[in-house]
């Protein structure tokens, strides 16, 4: 196991940022031009990492959380005008697609009706199907690429319904016969899933070797489960907690918290760990390895899991009848250092955190996360306040993608909080205390500081990228161009400099 190495971070900052957020003109974030901006802002600030969500195509409710599979990429995210460079497509036949008329928000309805539709147009002109780096990508992919690509092309033609509600019943209990028979009939489709996938993956690792080579490293989020209806499920059932027509008997989730007095009832199935320790956590493996390939930095959501899991019986309506089921612990960790080859992971410890999972993070030497709004509630030793942070191996936020906005958290407190915050921080004027607030974090001992880039620009609640336990409204924010310019990038490029937080090119 590894221990804890605070040299092999360093003291830096970093901004997190969806990929679904990046301004752009075709209704949502791509790999294009605004990344490469992106990332030069980051260069510019001194900042060493960009933090982003999952990048695997997303499902009914659009959360990244809930992807149709743990290794593929998400084809919104596909630029459309690179493929113009590239002679794929004409700036009409972009045009002719509708992406929504708010450019601050994702309209994902509008996403599905006409990305697709434009994507098909330049998956007819692509020649990449016969070249070596296709045939390359092919091989490095071959763990997953195919039961993917077969997955989406026959829900593709059963309208997008769940593989459980799939008529034919070979099929949607992977039987070999019916695989094959649906391969062969579906040939044509399954190619342009490939061609999508390639070339996500190629503007990808494009965008990552340069931000590599401006000295940012970018941190990929997974989350610890998959979802019911995803390739991974549906071509590796005997992996999953489900019965013999493959269906759930129990699901993932959190008991009653501070997001929810029900609990969380996220309806993923529980992995069997005791099949996946006979595999030797294969799965896993590939899982992690193809994770290394994307990120630099691995953040592993809802850590805790791994020791100890709220495991709920399908039939109950809410998270509150589930029970506590241990986990693999130390056995899926080995597993994971041994596959990420040098990628560094940090360990979602936000929740119940006992005993067990302390040891085991510790043991590891996995920095945790340090969430600044937990702490400002007028309780001087909540450890989420920085002068009882006790390790600087942990990742400081003023809030995560789960949190309100800055400006929102604050606009929602009684005045003896804002006076107690106020206090705190060592401000005598209100409205210092936002920008305080962030400043303060850079000079506490964490050795990784994250801020959301919602809080650079001061926006409130109506841009909050995610509101645990609800569905329809998440995952929509994004930034609108030219809107970085109102970030004092010569200020946070200083703030770095004096705590010691500067970007190894940048010193």
């Amino acid at each position: 196991m590894r221990t804890a190495k605070n040299n092999e971070w360093g003291r830096s900052a970093g901004v997190l940022l969806p990929v679904f957020s990046l301004p752009g003109p075709y209704g949502i974030g791509t790999l294009g031009k605004a990344a490469y901006q992106f990332v030069d802002f980051l260069k510019e600030m001194g900042h060493r990492y960009w933090q982003v969500l999952p990048v695997g195509p997303t499902s009914y409710g659009d959360s990244p959380y809930q992807s149709y599979s743990a290794f593929a990429g998400n084809p919104y995210f596909i630029d459309l005008d690179t493929l113009k460079e590239e002679g794929l497509l004409t700036q009409e036949e972009i045009n002719s697609g509708y992406y929504g008329t708010e450019p601050r928000y994702v309209d994902y309805g509008a996403q599905f009706g006409s990305r697709y539709r434009v994507l098909r147009m330049a998956f007819a002109r692509s020649t990449c199907a016969g070249t070596d780096e296709f045939k390359k990508f092919e091989k490095e992919a071959s763990y997953w690429l195919e039961d993917y690509c077969l997955f989406m092309a026959v829900k593709e033609r059963e309208g997008y319904a769940s593989w459980q509600n799939w008529e034919e019943d070979g099929l949607r209990l992977h039987k070999k016969k019916a695989v094959d028979e649906a391969k062969e009939e579906l040939k044509d489709e399954i190619a342009f899933q490939k061609f999508l996938q390639f070339t996500f993956f190629k503007q990808w690792h494009k965008l990552r070797a340069y931000a590599n080579e401006q000295g940012v490293e970018i941190i990929g989020d997974i989350p610890l489960y998959v979802s019911m209806d995803s390739a991974d499920t549906w071509a590796h059932s005997e992996l999953f907690d489900l019965d013999v027509d493959h269906n759930a008997e129990n699901i993932a989730g959190v008991p009653p918290d501070a997001f929810s007095e029900d609990g969380q009832r996220w309806g993923n199935p529980l992995y069997r760990w005791d099949v996946m320790e006979q595999k030797d956590f294969k799965w896993w493996r590939e899982r992690m390895k193809a994770t290394a390939a994307l990120y630099d930095v691995i953040r592993i959501d809802h850590f805790i899991g791994i020791v100890n899991y709220w495991s709920i019986p399908v039939k109950c309506k809410t998270a509150k009848g589930g029970k506590w089921k241990k986990g693999p612990g130390e056995k899926l960790t080995k597993v994971i250092d041994e596959s990420v080859k040098g990628a560094k992971i940090i360990a979602e410890d936000l929740g119940v955190l006992t005993k067990p999972v302390k040891d085991l993070i510790e043991k590891c030497g996995y920095p945790g996360m340090k969430v600044l709004e937990f702490g400002v509630a007028g309780d001087s030793s909540n450890g989420y306040l920085m002068h009882n942070y006790q390790n600087p191996n942990c990742i400081a936020y003023v809030g995560t993608h789960d949190n309100e906005t800055l400006a929102g958290f604050l606009a929602g407190r009684e005045e003896w909080e804002i006076n107690w915050m106020m206090g705190y921080f060592g401000i005598l004027k209100k409205e210092e205390l936002h920008d305080q607030m962030i400043r303060k974090l850079y000079e506490s001992i964490a050795n990784v500081v994250i801020i959301q880039m919602q809080d650079f620009l001061h926006l409130d609640n109506s841009c909050r990228i995610n509101h645990p336990a609800t569905i329809g409204t998440n995952w929509q924010w994004r930034m609108l161009p030219g809107e970085t310019d109102k970030v004092d990038k010569g200020y946070y490029r200083w703030v770095c400099e004096m705590f010691s937080r500067l970007s190894e090119k940048e010193k």
